[in-house]
């Protein structure tokens, strides 16, 4: 493997591509450090310290950390997800005749579609950021201080459009490492804020293990459970479920072609982390409101307390609804990802069948069976893995951040950024990271 990340550098399109990513990544690291002028940093301490297992320390670990120091990067990459959100579902739905045109316009509407999810991700981060500020100029804190030096009109109009900008750059760096860098740029942002916790965690484990107040083997106990949950989750989204297809012979002028067997793969996890970073966006918006205007009533009735306790991040109606949100998309992202009447009318054309199935209808109704089955199988774990670790974490007084979500979008984002790395490798006849296989090529055959 050694030999294999030598390699790297001495493709220069890789290497250059590799270099530009990690450019961006410290790009980003740096804003995510730059404070609003304005706040003050010792109450906002105070307030993350108390809730850093709440709603503010959850969002806290989508932006990176900016969220904790009131950064210009403190929206994050949320309002661009909650656009690309409504341009799905509005396409999934067919709610707009134009936007179905455009989807079917090629390259070229494409590029109309992402520029109409830029300005969607302009407004949404305007609303949203003008709702931070307020937040923000309001907010108790348990030290008594107030988290606004001068909340004056002046400083609520620099704020707002200071998180704006920054929503739009994190936006922009991502397109540019999705362009010109590996991977997709704004899955490697969120990456690259969780994974910026890991070695923090790890030293307040090693701490409480040297001050006694944890034992070595509890200490190792978790620490296998967590190796254990991981190998899980990579075999997971490495699985599939592979389909033979077989082409027939046909005569064309004085040559045979066909009589070959290939496979349709059909991954266990389709939709990746996108899944549980939608649902993850979802949920946010409740409890965002919730958070930030605890004097909601309706004729006495506390609703943003109710929203609170439902929503609380660990309680059990929050499980219940991020688990059907998560099983929610990955069939979502399944039915406008892949079409099986599309794919069988392309395998008739070619001479292709499946064994035993008609060609045609019957094959497009054998793939979107085989396409369900194979999906709730994964959209369960999926929901398995986002929502049971949290309750575990709580049971065993886990001492650091044990996240089915950060492990799930870690693995995936991992497993992807790999697997583009070694399709360069390989186009240019070198090894890959495995000896034997290929990281995406890798696959577990589900009945």
């Amino acid at each position: 493997m050694l030999k294999t990340f030598a390699d790297i550098f001495k493709v220069p399109e890789l290497q250059k591509r590799v270099l530009f990513t990690l450019g961006i990544i410290v790009a980003y690291r740096i804003g995510a450090t730059i404070p609003i002028p304005g706040i003050n940093a010792e109450a906002v301490k105070s307030l993350f310290a108390a809730q850093s297992n709440g709603l503010l320390g959850f969002l806290d670990m989508f932006s990176g950390g900016a969220l904790n120091r009131m950064s210009v990067f403190s929206m994050g990459i949320m309002p661009y997800i909650n656009a690309s959100i409504i341009m799905s579902l509005m396409q999934g739905a067919h709610v707009i005749p134009y936007l179905d045109r455009l989807a079917k316009e090629g390259e070229q509407g494409r590029k109309k579609l992402t520029q109409i999810t830029r300005y969607g991700t302009l407004i949404l981060g305007a609303i949203q950021s003008f709702g931070l500020t307020m937040a923000i100029s309001r907010m108790p804190t348990p030290s008594g201080m107030p988290m606004v030096i001068d909340p004056s009109v002046a400083w609520i109009i620099m704020t707002v459009a200071t998180l704006v900008t920054g929503t739009v750059l994190i936006m922009w760096l991502g397109e540019q490492v999705t362009e010109r860098g590996i991977g997709n740029g704004i899955s490697l942002i969120i990456f690259a804020g969780i994974v910026e916790r890991l070695p923090h965690a790890v030293a307040s484990v090693l701490k409480l293990v040297q001050m006694d107040e944890l034992s070595l083997i509890v200490a190792l106990g978790l620490t296998i459970l967590v190796i254990g949950v991981l190998l899980l989750v990579v075999w997971v989204e490495t699985a599939q479920r592979r389909i033979p297809i077989h082409y027939a012979k046909r005569m064309i002028g004085r040559k045979m072609y066909g009589g070959q067997t290939s496979f349709l793969p059909i991954k266990v996890d389709q939709s990746g982390v996108i899944a549980v970073i939608f649902s993850i966006s979802i949920l946010s918006a409740p409890l965002t409101i919730a958070q930030f205007a605890p004097e909601w009533t309706v004729f006495g009735w506390p609703i943003s307390k109710t929203i609170t306790e439902w929503f609380n991040h660990g309680s059990a109606w929050y499980s219940v609804i991020y688990a059907s949100l998560v099983i929610f998309f990955c069939y979502f992202y399944n039915s406008i990802s892949f079409n099986p009447k599309d794919l069988a009318e392309n395998m008739k054309k070619s001479g292709g069948f499946v064994p035993g199935i008609r060609p045609g209808e019957p094959t497009s109704a054998y793939i979107q069976k085989v396409l369900e089955r194979v999906t709730l199988g994964g959209a369960l774990f999926v929901a398995a893995i986002a929502v049971l670790p949290d309750h575990m974490r709580t049971l065993l007084s886990a001492p650091f951040f044990f996240g089915g979500t950060s492990l799930l979008i870690v693995v995936g984002v991992s497993l992807d950024t790999i697997g583009q790395i070694e399709s360069h490798l390989i186009m240019r006849h070198y090894e890959g990271f495995m000896k034997e296989g290929r990281v995406k090529g890798r696959w577990f055959n589900v009945k």
